[in-house]
């Protein structure tokens, strides 16, 4: 080894100590007699000190080091003199004997600090030195100690990790594959895997009971702040088990997460079924860290004259809580807000329960004050209050109120990053129809089994089916979602015939997954956590970009490499592939 101490492990205790460090210059000051250097590597910082008095020859080279040059360097180890207690190191220096230039280097694009200069653009293209920075490195090593963890948890529970391929079979259903040219099989193309799905349950005809894989997939779908083009799966699979065997077994995983990375207790997760999600809060993934839940109130406000309620499908509001005193500014902000193209809503309705107990509604020109006290008295609202009202269609409206009930609730600073509140969402549609193709989809995958109690309603009403599947959510995110999956030949092609599959299609796609039901396939089940989001979670940050070595841009492209790029003419001859044509 180059150096027998890192630059994050030297105290108090190792004073007068002779040591060898090695890393790069962070920074530099020039105080006249003294010249001070912080030494970084990965694991911290030791301040250097070079005396002009003792040795002016070795302070006036060290005078010519610039920023992120590499160095050997040979010292003592003594006690500072103004310590700075915020740094583990802080409380010593090394009384630098000699040194060596390991490597030079030009100016950085940008400062290599916590608090640098450089946009995102700038650091995504230079990364390998953004990593040089304690902050994304902190959000690496929570990676490594979430996967480290995980792999003990699962481990401890008989789990087996098993590799499965990276170049597969393309699939109809989900989002669209990233596809690989096949150089020995012209004309056709391999699948990069948007998840290991049938090979895990294929692991599981094979007898190997409780499977799991930490695991690249991929989809070639938009990307936003928590997608990527290549993602990480938290992959697992368990036979001879039921629904709540797969929910205890990994919210047992979750809970020694937080507990052996973060250091908090998280209580047993409660249920929630998908109407009540929907209903309660206009979205299946909802954050719980308040309340604020939707109340209905279409019969009560009907009838009024009051077209945009007596013409709307649903009536519903939120309780903010306090926000009485809200100004009139405040107000066409949270309308502008909901009327934003995304959100999609076309005004806000509000009432104020004042502090002097009066209230004040904009419609009052429609509804007398018992009628408003009315409002006030569904919703439970008290002196201070903010009810905040949309209405129309239901779907639409509901959605649009999530939106505004998410907004609200970050105004207000409900939303803590440093809070966590976990739950399980159980009883999804099986299907749903799209109107464009005219025909049914799986809401998560076609492998899903239905509810048992619900099998009855395959042949005539396939809409309200639930499916026996879940999703763990965190503070309004999911971060993993499984099922119970079909593992009988028969219904699983009764599945695939109601998605529209012809026999021969079904066959042609996964001839292979229905021949394997013949021999002996278990009663089986399984979960997928995306790794990427848990650190994200974990980390407090909005985007998992910031827990990934070397993401994508917003536009799918490696900025860093230039990927995705065009490839030589040659290369495409041998795929026989002909772009001209």
């Amino acid at each position: 080894m180059l150096r027998s101490n890192t630059c994050g492990e030297l105290t108090i205790s190792n004073v007068g100590s002779e040591v060898i460090l090695c890393g790069w210059v962070q920074r530099s000051r020039d105080l006249g007699g003294m010249t001070f250097i912080d030494l970084r590597d990965r694991y911290g910082l030791t301040q250097l000190v070079f005396n002009m008095e003792t040795n002016s020859n070795l302070c006036l080279e060290a005078r010519k080091l610039g920023r992120e040059f590499v160095l050997k360097v040979a010292g003592k180890v003594a006690e500072r003199s103004n310590k700075n207690l915020k740094m583990p190191t802080g409380e010593i220096e090394i009384i630098v004997d000699n040194f060596e230039i390991l490597n030079a280097s030009i100016t950085p694009p940008f400062t290599i600090e916590e608090q640098t200069d450089g946009g995102d653009d700038i650091r995504m293209k230079y990364r390998y030195l953004d990593l040089r920075r304690s902050t994304v490195r902190a959000n690496l090593e929570l990676r490594h100690r979430i996967a480290i963890e995980t792999r003990n948890y699962l481990d401890r529970e008989r789990f087996l990790e098993v590799e499965t391929p990276v170049l597969i079979k393309s699939t109809p259903e989900g989002a669209r594959d990233f596809v690989v040219p096949s150089r020995m099989n012209q004309g056709q193309f391999y699948a990069l895997p948007q998840s290991p799905q049938t090979f895990k349950q294929l692991l599981m005809v094979a007898g190997f009971d409780r499977y799991y894989q930490i695991v690249k997939c991929f989809r070639d779908e938009d990307l936003r702040s928590d997608r990527q083009p290549e993602f990480t799966q938290i992959d697992c699979e368990m036979s001879f088990v039921d629904r709540e065997d797969i929910l205890q077994t990994f919210e047992g995983m979750v809970r020694h997460l937080f507990k052996s990375v973060k250091g908090i207790e998280i209580p047993e997760l409660p249920r929630m079924t998908y109407a009540d999600a929907m209903k309660n809060y206009g979205c299946d993934k909802p954050d719980i860290r308040f309340a604020m839940k939707f109340v209905e109130m279409t019969d009560l406000v009907k009838g009024k004259g009051f077209k945009v309620f007596d013409d709307a499908d649903i009536v519903i509001g939120i309780n903010a809580e306090g926000c009485s005193e809200y100004t009139r500014k405040q107000l066409d902000e949270l309308t502008e807000f909901i009327k934003k193209p995304q959100i999609g809503a076309n005004g806000l309705i509000y009432l104020k329960y004042n502090l002097d107990g009066t209230i004040k509604s904009s419609v009052d020109k429609f509804y007398s004050a018992e009628e408003l006290q009315k409002w006030a008295d569904l919703f439970g609202a008290k002196k201070g209050d903010l009810l905040l009202l949309l209405a129309g269609d239901t779907h639409k409206t509901r959605n649009a109120m999530n939106e505004l009930r998410l907004e609200m609730g970050t105004r207000l600073g409900l939303r803590d990053k440093n809070k966590f509140q976990c739950l399980w969402v159980v009883d999804f549609p099986l299907l749903e129809f799209g109107e464009e193709a005219n025909r049914w989809f799986a809401m998560h995958h076609p492998f899903t089994s239905p509810l048992p109690e619900d099998l009855h309603l395959l042949e005539k009403n396939p809409g309200e089916i639930r499916a026996n599947a879940y999703d763990m959510v965190i503070n309004g995110v999911e971060v993993g979602g499984g099922s119970i999956r079909i593992h009988n030949k028969q219904l699983q092609q009764q599945m695939f015939g109601i998605l529209g599959f012809t026999p021969e299609e079904a066959h042609y796609q996964f001839g292979f997954l229905l021949n394997a039901f013949e021999y002996g396939a278990p009663p089986h089940g399984g979960i997928a956590f995306g790794l990427d989001r848990l650190c994200s979670l974990f980390g407090g940050s909005d985007s998992i970009r910031d827990f990934i070595a070397f993401p994508k841009n917003n536009s799918g492209r490696d900025v860093m490499i230039d990927a995705p790029s065009l490839i030589h003419p040659e290369q495409l001859k041998e795929l026989g592939i002909d772009l001209k044509s």
